[in-house]
């Protein structure tokens, strides 16, 4: 990666990072309103049986209520668990147990399985920093999205989740970055592709 863009990229990335934690408890109930209202439209869309999503930070938009109506109407889900070598593994969870990970991220508590465990979903969720209006998705730069999308051999639609002032024009392009098909925000669903 070129110091450049790696700077450009670090910058945005903090950039976001305190628009996210300089949002109100108020702000944030009415984005994960709608952000739960568009999930559950496109799982019922794409009438998934079976999706892989994430337990979201303090300052992400707040994928727990998606996951109790997904968990509510049958709908399996795993959850990633980060690994020392940069992959993920995944697991179901019980919807309700918690712990700390690695770098601190909140995941789930239930049986290991391994990272291929992901190719059998209908719908794959993940979190992001920004996405282009090209679909290019940013994510907070440990890569783990990346990789795991870049090694599946057929992907499922994969869908950003993110706030509205986070579809960005553009967002700095590594060679390894991989595109997202759709993006949901509280105001709603943009597909890319």
């Amino acid at each position: 990666m070129s110091e450049e863009l790696g700077n450009q990229k670090r910058a945005l990335r903090a950039e976001l990072r305190e628009r996210r934690q300089n949002m109100t408890s108020t702000e944030n109930a009415a984005a994960t309103a709608g952000i739960t209202r568009h999930l559950i439209d496109l799982a019922t869309d794409l009438s998934a049986r079976s999706i892989s999503a994430y337990l979201s930070t303090p300052t992400e938009p707040d994928t727990r209520p998606f996951l109790n109506w997904a968990n509510d109407n049958g709908v399996r889900t795993l959850l990633p668990i980060s690994r020392e070598d940069g992959l993920l593994d995944w697991t179901t969870g019980d919807g309700e147990t918690e712990m700390e990970g690695l770098f601190g991220m909140p995941e789930a508590v239930g049986e290991l399985l391994g990272p291929i465990a992901i190719n059998d979903v209908d719908l794959i969720l993940v979190p992001a920093a920004a996405v282009g209006k090209d679909g290019l998705r940013m994510g907070w730069g440990r890569g783990y999205y990346d990789k795991m999308l870049g090694s599946m051999e057929k992907c499922p639609p994969v869908y950003a989740i993110l706030y509205d002032a986070e579809l960005l024009d553009a967002v700095p392009r590594e060679k390894h970055d991989q595109p997202v098909d759709g993006a949901v925000t509280p105001n709603g669903i943009v597909q890319f592709t």
